[in-house]
């Protein structure tokens, strides 16, 4: 289990280095109460504070290619903040509940549409070239799929568990469909170290699982 305590820690140093001033009246932890409560509904089994906390963590070691590493460590929170299995509009609704949440925790405007854009990234994880604060959230987001072997295979586990309502085959249609999706980008991680440490294994990974859904 993720500590809770450490991720309301790293939320309030993220949001209070992101704010142009103190002059905001709500209490910070009010927002980092909300989010955990968001990625701990019931409904989740990959998306949960384990996953938020590990792109935290993978921002942390990107964060050097990052332009704005705060606004990327926001747009981390709020990624998945929205999340029913069953929707295709997660993303737009976890930008916009930033759109809203962020100015009122004082956050300047410029930097509340820069995490409401990586959000939204999250939906194709296909960053520009010069997009040097996608690229982190995307590859941060993305690193599971350079796991080693069990803990991929809990990371696959855990994604039909969530859409434990679609019938096997669709669930196979489905998967394989993003699965070739991924494997078709001409690279799947933009920074350099993602490029060296993640991009081998993860198209193994990804192909092998490919492989395995074949009929």
């Amino acid at each position: 289990m993720a500590d809770l305590d450490d991720l309301r820690s790293r939320w309030l140093r993220a949001l209070l280095a992101a704010r142009a001033d103190d002059s905001c009246a709500i209490s910070p932890h009010r927002y980092a109460d909300d989010l955990l409560r968001r990625w701990q509904e019931p409904q989740r089994r990959y998306h949960t504070v384990e996953h938020l906390a590990a792109v935290l963590d993978r921002i942390d070691v990107l964060e050097e290619y990052a332009d704005d590493p705060n606004a990327v460590r926001l747009a981390a929170w709020f990624h998945d903040a929205v999340y029913l299995p069953e929707r295709s509009t997660n993303e737009e609704r976890s930008a916009r509940l930033a759109e809203r949440a962020l100015p009122e925790a004082g956050i300047p405007s410029a930097t509340t549409a820069e995490v409401a854009r990586l959000v939204r990234l999250t939906v194709t994880h296909d960053p520009a070239d010069d997009d040097r604060d996608g690229q982190v959230l995307c590859d941060a987001d993305l690193a599971i799929l350079a796991a080693p072997p069990s803990a991929y295979a809990a990371y696959t586990a855990a994604v039909r568990e969530e859409y434990h309502f679609v019938p096997n085959e669709a669930f196979r249609e489905g998967r394989s469909a993003v699965l070739r999706q991924l494997l078709d980008l001409p690279r799947l991680f933009r920074t350099p170290y993602g490029a060296a440490e993640w991009e081998a294994t993860a198209r193994y990974n990804l192909a092998a699982e490919l492989e395995m859904l074949s009929p």
